[in-house]
């Protein structure tokens, strides 16, 4: 169940995590004034063009209709009240800090706020327009904004034991009932709080329904419908917005969607998992990445998992939840919940299933979703990936599903339309060898795909992809071109009988250039192909699944000519 795999992470992480109705919150400007509420100075906590510094304030409200006040922080309309249009959302504001101080009536820095707020607004937009912030300020109303007392060393908003009371008095208000996290009586939740991903709106929530939209059962309306509790609610969504986080190191985005990754173990070893896992998820194939070093040290730490060398148990767990925008909502578009040993063994078969032979052994292993994704779109943009596929890859990889036909195809795609230009890229022929040996893995009457050249694999499609790169090496040992790979090497991967006899003659007469040990040494090898192969024709047609073990036979033998060459000088 997500909500209570979520609610168990706050429980595990709570000493780190806002304790019960707080949370992180992004602070872009702050207000300084003294004891007597006079204007200082603004004060600006952006970090960078995309972050600012964030602080443990009261939680937000929920604002799906009609303004509401946050307490003692808010966006500039509710705190500067600048213009005619924001009076309504100022007033608020101010009658939620006279709330507070009802509570904390000797608190120096409440009454400040409140003797700041004393004064006209005419007046204290005369003291903004002094200082040199003012102008930034005035084109970014929407940003969040807190006071602070000067020479205090934390935001009045921090304060905990200002707005506790303010959250206690609302809980007493809500209608008691069972939990369904954690099947407990208490105060339920009316309206969970949201938690927008990118591409939702704002106000999107995990759990919702909208009150008289047909969800209304049993004379409940809206959270009521599937109770839970006030705690329950804020722990599991604190958990989630702490998944969501811009720094989170639990969160991979892929076009529109949003993955989610937590473990669960009584040791530190889930947080060695989340770790190496999202190193894992963010290889690339940028030269700044060191993937290798990622690869090996996530392959280190699994097989350890798997073989039993790190003992874990059946409570020992990984989940991963995939989400993706929706209005009003977030859609959940996969959930996997396995033990840190099966998780283990998925990432493993799949490191396994997209191991290829490469050129350089310092070479990049391409098993990252990024490279995988990246090597089917027009022009290696990722972005360009539809939601499905990701959604899918992602599936095969952590539940060891069969990578989807689409993946295939379009790897397939892709190399006939670069390959006259450019050569068979690793991560390609990695796709074609994984996608086929997962599809045809419990078939015993099918010969699986190796990490490199197998002599002994009689597939019609292998073999004719071998025989290409070798009369194709044979050309380009004599400086003969590349009409071949040019020429025939499309229709060679379709129809072989259509072009084998017209590049078989063209050898030829490349031969005759070549000197006696190469002459003989490439006649050899291509006899030792032909003679594999089922007919004493060659085959007339080769089916989607022949023309990806075509590719692999091309790359295998390719890979095998350059490494012998290399070897002999």
């Amino acid at each position: 169940m997500i909500l209570k795999a979520l609610y168990d992470y706050y429980q595990s992480q709570s000493e780190s995590l806002p304790s019960f109705g707080s949370e992180f919150k992004e602070i872009e400007y702050v207000i300084v004034i003294d004891e007597k509420g006079e204007f200082k100075r603004f004060e600006s906590k952006r970090i960078d063009k995309k972050r600012c510094a964030q602080f443990i304030v009261a939680k937000a409200v929920g604002r799906t209709s009609g303004a509401k006040s946050n307490i003692l922080w808010d966006n500039g309309k509710y705190v500067l009240g600048l213009e005619d249009g924001h009076a309504e959302c100022n007033n608020l504001f101010i009658e939620k800090i006279k709330e507070v101080a009802v509570h904390n009536p000797d608190d120096i820095s409440i009454n400040a706020m409140i003797s700041f707020y004393d004064r006209s607004k005419e007046s204290r937009v005369a003291a903004f327009e002094k200082d040199p912030l003012f102008a930034e300020i005035k084109e970014n109303l929407g940003a969040n904004f807190a006071f602070q007392l000067e020479g205090d060393d934390e935001l009045i908003a921090e304060k905990r034991y200002l707005f506790t009371t303010l959250v206690e008095i609302s809980d007493d208000t809500a209608p008691t009932g069972v939990c369904l996290i954690t099947g407990e009586k208490g105060p339920l939740v009316r309206l969970t709080t949201s938690t927008a991903i990118a591409g939702s709106t704002a106000t999107a929530s995990l759990v919702g329904m909208q009150q008289k939209s047909g969800y209304d059962s049993y004379g409940k309306e809206q959270a009521y419908n599937s109770p839970i509790s006030v705690n329950a609610e804020f722990a599991y969504t604190s958990a989630l917005k702490k998944f969501l986080d811009k720094e989170s190191k639990n969160k991979l985005k892929i076009g529109s969607r949003t993955y989610l990754f937590w473990g669960k173990s009584e040791s530190d070893l889930s947080s060695q998992v989340e770790t190496d896992f999202y190193d894992f998820l963010n290889l690339s194939i940028d030269k700044k990445d060191d993937p290798k070093e990622k690869v090996d040290k996530v392959t280190k730490l699994f097989k350890s998992i798997w073989s039993g060398k790190i003992t874990t148990t059946l409570t020992d767990r990984f989940y991963i939840l995939s989400l993706a925008p929706n209005i009003g909502r977030i859609a959940v578009t996969n959930w996997s919940d396995q033990t840190l040993k099966e998780f283990a063994g998925k990432i493993l078969e799949h490191f396994n299933d997209m191991e290829i032979v490469r050129k350089f052994e310092s070479d990049k292993p391409y098993v990252g979703i990024y490279s995988i994704l990246s090597t089917v779109t027009l022009g290696g943009k990722i972005s360009d990936a539809l939601p499905n596929l990701s959604d899918a890859v992602f599936d095969s990889i952590i539940n060891g599903k069969p990578y989807p036909f689409q993946l295939y195809t379009g790897a397939l795609e892709r190399i006939r339309a670069e390959l006259p230009e450019h050569s068979l890229y690793p991560v390609r022929a990695a796709i074609l060898k994984a996608y086929l040996n997962r599809k045809y893995r419990n078939n015993q009457h099918i010969k699986q795909l190796n990490i490199m050249l197998d002599k002994s694999n009689n597939n019609a499609g292998y073999l004719c992809g071998r025989l290409v790169a070798v009369l194709e090496k044979v050309q380009e040992d004599v400086k003969g071109g590349d009409s071949i790979r040019t020429r025939y090497l499309g229709a060679a991967s379709t129809t072989p009988s259509t072009v084998f006899p017209a590049m078989l003659n063209l050898t030829i007469h490349h031969s005759e250039k070549l000197s006696d040990g190469s002459r003989i040494f490439y006649e050899q090898l291509k006899q030792e192909i032909i003679c594999q192969f089922p007919s004493a024709e060659f085959p007339t047609h080769l089916d989607l699944n022949d023309q990806g073990r075509f590719f692999v036979g091309y790359y295998h033998q390719r890979n095998d000519l350059f490494t012998k060459k290399e070897n002999k000088q």
